[in-house]
């Protein structure tokens, strides 16, 4: 265990308890709740957790050591209780991308964090929740629906721990506990790949596809079936017709070595590309793998959706790392966990950028700075939000917007910290935020290097080769493909001593429709013993919710449909089968209450070319005259350009000037659809 940690355990005279890790909450070790996730997580923190003495922003913190037998190591894993309504991330973003925009705020968020190798001997900061370098952290909130926001095995950094064993903990913590749904944004690498292509093309199926997380939604409007065809065409792209189409090509010798390399190797016909990529990575045989262990590839997670990756690129030297002081602000933003989406983080950026560009514009001669008071008073003519202002402030230093770097430093003459822009192209290049390039260097002898062989066919067979515009449609079909969730189904032991209901509220209960304009939320489990009556079963169920959720402090069940004749006296048993889901209806939710739905309060409306009618966690506009997001690259923004201070949408342009042959306008359209039409993958 780590010094200061066991110090702390000497001083305070407790013995902590210590769990295996690879055992650590199997079924009964070393508990085995059976009750929904709200109770369980409770029975956990008292059971398998200590309270430590100290807090993080003001919330309590439980530590749970789990020893690693072949490592000899002890591990922390950290559970931390967010009370939504005594901070200032009420809402959650990560629901928002989910499409669990429309679920009631839950009153608790559980953090379960391993931290970083090197963070193991030292207490947890307030910044615990934004840094992306954690071993594991997951958010579950009180009704079982969560996140996992952040994975790094040893590519990410661990010395001990490889992502496989990170996930099978995660997933035992989930199904012990009774998770009922976790959703995962998969944008990792390996290598400059994408894995969500690779793993598909392979298994059909991501990474995360091991542990059964499955297709959630899509951006831009993908649909499942959409991204089921991509996966089958491109998983059946033959062998023989790649070799014959490089032919002619200055790659055809490498191409071809590569495929009758491993043809050779491999005991079974290798025909497809699933065939070639599934026996690449399972290969065991080569020096390079035995070099490299099976790990886990590096995800980030955040508010936005967006996942700051770590490519496995060749490393920066450690001076040129100390000179990368200017970050776009579209990726801070990506990394805040903030309760605003991406999207408006942005947007008052740029304003504060433009107030800054006409201020520098109208005082060529004089400080062509604002104070914060000054930016702070010229957004708020575009932006009634003072705290979405003020929190944008704060993140804007050293950044780049657009084409211009914005600074914060203290005005020598006035001693007032003050924001300034300077054009992009006037600042030191070398200071500006470097990507890693991809690897474009294949060994010359396939088979010596299996990692380098698979981004060689990776970048040849799954980017270049993909010539036809059907096969370019499925790459970009799956990258679009994001959104992943598992869902644990809802358990009822016909042996137990206990009868179990989804409890769900109806609309018509005291004017709820307006909070389900996008959806129903979830139900709640209920259970209560078997000689139970209809009194205690509303009793029960009107526990539940004010146990769960915000606007339900003083919720109060009238009606169960099917049960409305019948008094309250009346033994459950034998009236209802357990198991079965109940609608009520009740009165006492508090509707002028902010923290209503997940999603917050604003009453945006998405309707995109591409088919998204909900925030996907990409960029998106909103249009002048009517207020309707679309995704900024479906009105041909390209992602490296800046949004336009001005933007009006195809259709209201079209209503506002009468139709011409040729518009001097130009909207950018796509040539193909950006979401695959069944015709073009071959259903009709």
């Amino acid at each position: 265990m780590s010094t200061k940690i066991f110090e702390a355990y000497k001083k305070s005279k407790r013995t902590p308890n210590f769990y295996g890790f690879h055992s650590f909450l199997d079924p009964g070790c070393p508990i085995k709740p059976t009750g929904p996730f709200r109770d369980n997580v409770r029975l956990y923190l008292q059971q398998c957790a200590e309270l430590e003495e100290y807090t993080v922003e003001g919330m309590q913190i439980w530590s749970t050591f789990l020893v690693h037998k072949n490592r000899g190591v002890v591990i922390p894993l950290y559970t931390i209780e967010e009370n939504v309504k005594n901070n200032d991330r009420s809402f959650c973003d990560h629901c928002r991308c989910a499409g669990w925009s429309h679920h009631f705020v839950s009153k608790r968020k559980y953090h379960l964090i391993i931290p970083a190798d090197c963070e193991w001997n030292q207490h947890l900061n307030d910044g615990v929740f934004d840094d992306q370098t954690h071993i594991l952290h997951g958010l579950i909130h009180c009704n079982g629906f969560g996140h996992l926001i952040c994975i790094n095995g040893n590519e990410g950094g661990s010395k001990f721990l490889c992502g496989r064993e990170v996930m099978d903990l995660w997933d035992r913590i989930c199904t012990n506990l009774r998770a009922r749904k976790i959703t995962v944004e998969d944008i990792s690498k390996k290598h400059s790949m994408d894995l969500r292509l690779l793993y598909g093309v392979a298994y059909g199926h991501t990474w995360f596809g091991r542990w059964d997380y499955k297709f959630s939604h899509g951006s831009f409007g993908i649909m499942e079936h959409n991204y089921e065809r991509a996966i089958e065409m491109l998983s059946s792209i033959e062998l023989d017709q790649v070799i014959d189409d490089f032919r002619y090509s200055s790659r055809s010798n490498v191409m071809k070595q590569m495929v009758v390399c491993y043809r050779g190797l491999s005991d079974t016909p290798l025909t497809t590309a699933r065939d070639l990529f599934r026996f690449m990575l399972a290969v065991k045989s080569c020096n390079s793998i035995k070099e490299k262990p099976n790990v886990a590839p590096v995800v980030r997670a955040c508010s936005s959706s967006r996942y700051l990756i770590r490519n496995a690129a060749p490393s920066k030297s450690e001076g040129k790392e100390k000179s990368a002081r200017y970050r776009k602000f579209s990726n801070i933003a990506a990394s805040l966990d903030s309760r605003w989406p991406v999207r408006r983080l942005e947007f008052t950026a740029d304003v504060i950028v433009d107030a800054l560009k006409e201020k520098k514009a109208t005082n060529r001669f004089g400080s062509c700075g604002m104070s914060r008071q000054e930016a702070r008073d010229a957004a708020r003519l575009h932006i009634g939000d003072t705290g979405l202002i003020d929190y944008v402030l704060k993140s804007m230093n050293n950044v780049i917007v657009g084409g211009y770097v914005v600074r914060r430093a203290v005005n020598r003459a006035t001693r007032v910290l003050e924001y300034t822009i300077q054009e992009l192209r006037n600042c030191d290049q070398s200071e500006q935020e470097k990507l890693p390039e991809p690897v474009h260097n294949y060994a010359v002898y396939p088979g010596t290097d299996v990692y380098n062989d698979v981004l060689c066919l990776y970048n040849n067979l799954l980017l270049s080769f993909a010539e036809s515009d059907v096969l370019k449609l499925a790459v970009r079909t799956v990258l679009d493909s994001k959104h992943f969730v598992k869902e644990w189904p809802f358990r009822d032991d016909p042996d137990d001593i206990l009868l179990r209901f989804i409890c769900c509220i109806l609309p018509s209960s005291s004017g709820l429709e307006a909070v389900l304009r996008k959806g129903y939320p979830p139900g709640e489990m209920v259970e209560v013993p078997l000689h139970s009556t209809i009194g205690d079963l509303k009793t029960a169920i009107e526990s539940a919710m004010r146990d769960t959720y915000c606007i339900m402090d003083n919720f109060m069940v009238t009606d169960i449909v099917g049960m409305e004749t019948m008094e309250d006296c009346e033994v459950l048993f034998g009236i209802i089968e357990s198991g079965s889901e109940l609608w009520v209806r009740g009165f006492g939710l508090d509707l002028e209450s902010e923290l209503k739905n997940e999603g917050g309060a604003d009453n945006w409306t998405v309707n995109c070319r591409c088919g998204a009618r909900d925030d996907d966690g990409e960029r998106m506009v909103s249009c002048d005259i009517c207020e309707i997001w679309q995704h900024t690259r479906c009105c041909g923004i390209e992602d490296s350009e800046v949004v336009p201070p001005l933007f009006v949408c195809e259709a209201c342009c079209t209503s506002l000037a009468p139709p011409r042959a040729q518009n001097s306008f130009e909207f950018g359209l796509y040539a193909t659809s950006l979401v695959p039409c069944d015709s073009e993958f071959g259903i009709y």
